[in-house]
């Protein structure tokens, strides 16, 4: 029995017919340029929350401690408790250094430094030079015809060498121009007494008492 011929058929799925490989085309810039953002966003997401779980995890560990008891706690805030005193006046007390000696009171003449500051931190004035460090001290009674209420009363129980910081009231302030201390020059004299209205904090050196 004789063979059939060998017939042909044309490929009738011809995308399936291998073709030699070409190299691909290359990817245009942006799309590039892109999947490099995307990458890199992908990349900051993930160290951001990685972060955030740190935190999170810190901050519930800081939560724990603060919530335990911790012995000698009442100890380390009861200086700050005590460090200020309010005055019957409204002037709020700070004693920084003690000092040495006798108590200065009512009707002494002491001598004194002391630098102003408005209730905001903003210098005023100071009879120590900030630069040189030079200081031009006050001789005043400790009466209040003469001086401010409210500094006076911060003077009265200091001792020489002794340091304040006091926050005084307008009420008890600069009610009138003659009081003192005021600075000499027209210019420390005219910023001192423009703040006359307004809370005044003081620091205050003893010096001696005369």
């Amino acid at each position: 029995m004789e063979s059939a011929p060998h017939v042909k058929f044309p490929n009738p799925f011809p995308c399936a017919t291998p073709s030699p490989r070409r190299p691909y085309p290359p990817e245009p810039k942006a799309t590039r340029s892109t999947c490099r953002g995307s990458r890199a966003v992908c990349g900051a997401s993930r160290r951001r929350a990685v972060s955030g779980m740190a935190l999170l995890g810190a901050a519930a560990s800081c939560a724990n401690l603060l919530a335990l008891p911790m012995p000698g706690q009442a100890a380390m805030l009861e200086p700050d408790v005590i460090r200020y005193r309010k005055l019957d006046n409204g002037v709020k007390l700070e004693d920084v250094v003690e000092g040495e000696g006798p108590e200065a009171g009512e009707g002494d003449l002491v001598q004194f430094n002391y630098v102003c500051r408005r209730a905001n931190g903003y210098f005023v004035h100071s009879t120590v030079n900030q630069f040189s460090g030079e200081s031009k001290p006050v001789t005043l009674r400790l009466d209040s015809q003469e001086m401010i209420r409210g500094l006076k009363d911060v003077i009265i129980g200091m001792k020489a060498g002794g340091k304040r910081r006091a926050l005084i009231p307008p009420e008890v302030g600069y009610i009138e121009e003659t009081l003192q201390p005021v600075p000499e020059e027209f210019g420390p004299r005219r910023s001192l007494l423009s703040h006359a209205k307004e809370p005044l904090v003081f620091e205050v050196q003893l010096l001696k008492i005369l």
